[in-house]
């Protein structure tokens, strides 16, 4: 296996493992996408990714993590999301969409205006007025944050059913990939991670009480999205602090998600417990692969490995040695749209600029050898 082999998650075949994970841009306006969104996606199709991710899309309105997340709520918004998968789809990348509920974290404001919950003058600054965000229990995200109202099972149900109703439009947009974001802190995490999860109901206490809402999501999704269509879910595969969600509870996570349907879990970490990150945790590039290998192996699902990702080499390494199935980057490919071209031809997989698409291949392509003609390179 290599970085640019095909893959087939059910009936659908990325040309490459290259992934672009979804990155929010805060730049919708009550959930709806726009030209923004066609132009940031759009460009990572034409650089060759197998498989681009819009960002995270909430299922509800009070779902939202700030004024600026697109949702899928309404059946008004599947019509500029569309737009989006067609053009992805056109130029050969696989379209997916990530839903999500962002629970406690809900109600902040865009990170550039400080990641800090909105308050009242955010109506005076930005006509953006707050809301009050809803967990599996009461207790606040970080310091200085509100504490979230604690759901009632009517509350829960509804999540459940507005994940469902959201897979449906994203089926009807055009999407053949969908991720469920259950990392970083968001709804599902919040209800998974015994550091924000309280509850002493059906949905909190032990293990099995903490996992419910998600299996109970995968469900619902799986209930309207087609067999032959692939379901992801990103998972926090470590909370990096004591007393919380451990590697463990991933692989056994992951073994019961995959009995409902899921097929691929795209492992990430941390983001339960504030802005500030955890003293266990270590950066290095690829330092998330090691849960994506052990996932793999212990659970028997596909993995995605996720976070710090940037060389080609050590890209290509995390799927030729079987650490995962599937590699994602962000940041990077917001660097260099063109990461996957570029990775491409520095694995010996391109030459002259072969994989670009003609409109841009043919000029860069004509350059080259008029430059090494005239020994300028």
């Amino acid at each position: 296996m290599t970085l640019f082999a095909p893959f087939t998650l059910r009936g659908v075949e990325l040309p490459n493992r290259v992934v672009v994970s979804p990155m929010s841009q805060y730049r919708a306006g009550r959930g709806f996408a726009n030209d923004w969104h066609l132009v940031h996606l759009g460009r990572f199709a034409l650089g060759g990714a197998g498989l681009v991710f819009c960002e995270a899309t909430a299922v509800e309105a009070r779902g939202r993590r700030t004024h600026g997340d697109l949702g899928l709520w309404r059946d008004e918004q599947i019509d500029g999301l569309a737009r989006v998968a067609r053009f992805l789809a056109a130029e050969g990348a696989v379209p997916g969409i990530q839903l999500a509920h962002a629970g406690r974290k809900a109600s902040e404001r865009r990170p550039w205006h400080g990641e800090t919950p909105v308050v009242a003058e955010d109506i005076a600054l930005r006509g953006e007025a707050p809301w009050t965000a809803i967990g599996p229990s009461p207790l606040p995200y970080a310091e200085g944050w509100p504490a979230p109202a604690e759901m009632t099972p009517a509350d829960i149900a509804e999540v459940v059913a507005a994940f469902r109703d959201a897979a449906r439009r994203a089926l009807a947009a055009g999407f053949k990939v969908v991720e469920v974001y259950a990392a970083h802190g968001f709804l599902i995490h919040q209800f998974y991670s015994p550091i924000a999860n309280r509850r002493e109901d059906a949905y909190g206490g032990d293990y099995e009480g903490r996992i419910r809402l998600g299996l109970e999501i995968a469900e619902a999704i799986r209930s309207v999205w087609p067999e032959a269509l692939p379901l992801i879910f990103r998972l926090s595969a470590t909370d990096w602090l004591d007393g919380g969600w451990e590697l463990e509870d991933t692989i056994a996570f992951a073994r019961r998600l995959k009995d409902r349907g899921v097929d691929v879990i795209d492992c990430s970490s941390g983001g339960i417990g504030g802005k500030e990150r955890p003293r266990r945790m270590a950066l290095s590039q690829g330092f998330q692969a090691p849960f994506a290998e052990a996932v793999r192996r212990e659970a028997g699902i596909a993995t995605m490995a996720v976070g710090f990702i940037w060389d080609p080499d050590a890209a290509n390494a995390i799927v030729a040695h079987g650490q995962a199935d599937l590699v994602a980057l962000a940041r990077e490919v917001l660097s260099d749209p063109n990461w996957t071209l570029r990775a491409a031809e520095a694995l010996g997989r391109d030459e002259g600029f072969a994989l670009w698409k003609p409109e841009f291949g043919w000029w860069l392509s004509r350059r080259d050898r008029l430059v090494r003609k005239l020994g300028l390179r």
